[in-house]
């Protein structure tokens, strides 16, 4: 196989975390030339700066786009956002173009690579979510030619868009064989690091929820009484910055000189990882609370109606749900200790050598860039 250069785009830190250990093992593998294009919430300081930690990494080429503008206006965003990345393919010309998720990064690099007729594989297709994340998730789905996804009923989804089976891959998320994997720092050297004195803490991450944004305040105030009330402590971590976030972050100022919490932009995700795994629950509305949780069997309360239709709890037993109400939330706290079991429904710890072995495939470059729409005989 002739060698091949793979762009992955990144914008957030919860996409850098579940592509890394793909990066890093493509990086050092003589067969493929990896690029790396960090944009989106990565750029900005009040998130922690993380497009550090990608640079921090040592990859042999990693493109930080400074001169990216990043607003509250989301549409202005992606078209800033494609902007830059049609410049950069343009001038590197890779054979593939990897995405993840549902953000706006990912949605700029499946047009950018369409318009360009590059190869494009989206990881963590066919899920759903419920706002319009799920909206983009799908979109992208429809852009890409080649799927590396969770879970069966991910595949099933994508078959229903149309999607052609022999290009799904049923590889688990790769963001656990990080996870599972004994490189993870202590958890002493993450409470030195990050200067973190509890014995015991909840794992606080609450999104906003763009089609809610007129609630957002009042959900935003009710989290923070109930995490207030509990009289417990928190690792509390910002949101993203969708639309929303400045409403979150207002109510959190509640929390400023309270010495029960302990509040970071943005943690380095291998010590996400480790306080992740030492926690006694997680709580909030992230992605995190229903897929990494399960892994370390800790407990988990999924607030509000973000992660609709991405799980069951007769499914995931360590998960509570509950709506954004004060004594819902507090009930649930008080009873986390019911819900310790584990879960390894979205991967075993070897995503990555599953992906990387389709990449490696002389047939896996002979997809064709002209998509095919497959109808299913319903009727």
């Amino acid at each position: 196989m002739n060698k091949k250069s793979i762009l992955f785009i990144t914008g957030t830190r919860a996409d850098y975390g579940k592509m890394k250990s793909i990066m890093k093992t493509l990086d050092a593998d003589p067969h493929f030339e990896v690029y790396i294009f960090v944009g989106g919430m990565h750029l900005l300081e009040k998130f922690g700066n993380t497009y550090m930690e990608v640079e921090n990494d040592n990859y042999k080429h990693v493109y930080v786009a400074y001169g990216l503008v990043q607003s509250q206006d989301v549409s202005l965003n992606l078209s800033n956002t494609i902007a830059c990345l049609d410049s950069y393919v343009k001038k590197i010309k890779p054979d593939m173009i990897v995405v993840h998720g549902d953000r706006i990064d990912a949605l700029a690099g499946a047009i950018v690579g369409a318009f360009n007729n590059i190869l494009i594989s989206h990881i963590e297709g066919g899920e759903l979510s419920g706002t319009i994340d799920e909206s983009i998730r799908h979109a992208i789905s429809k852009f890409a030619q080649i799927h590396f996804v969770c879970t069966i009923e991910a595949k099933k989804r994508l078959i229903q868009l149309g999607e052609e089976e022999q290009h799904i891959y049923v590889v688990g998320s790769p963001d656990i064989d990080i996870m599972l994997s004994n490189k993870l720092p202590s958890l002493e050297s993450a409470k030195e690091r990050y200067d973190v004195s509890f014995e015991e803490y909840g794992i606080l991450m609450y999104h906003p929820v763009t089609t809610e944004y007129e609630f957002a305040s009042e959900h935003a105030k009710s989290i923070v009484d109930a995490v207030l009330d509990s009289e417990k402590n928190y690792i509390v971590i910002y949101p993203n910055n969708d639309l929303g976030s400045e409403l979150i972050l207002n109510e959190y100022k509640r929390f400023l000189g309270n010495s029960h919490i302990r509040m970071f932009p943005s943690l380095r995700f291998e010590y996400f990882l480790t306080f992740l795994k030492n926690a006694l629950f997680m709580i909030g509305n992230s992605s995190a609370g229903i897929r990494e949780t399960g892994v370390y069997g800790i407990p988990a309360i999924d607030i509000g109606t973000r992660q609709n239709g991405r799980y069951t709890t007769s499914r995931l037993k360590n998960i509570q749900h509950v709506g954004e109400n004060v004594n819902e939330i507090l009930r649930a706290i008080g009873a986390v200790n019911e819900y310790r079991h584990a879960c390894m429904e979205f991967g075993k710890g070897n995503s990555t050598e599953e992906l990387v072995s389709v990449l490696k495939s002389e047939e896996f470059w002979k997809i064709n860039i002209q998509k095919r729409f497959i109808d299913l005989d319903i009727y």
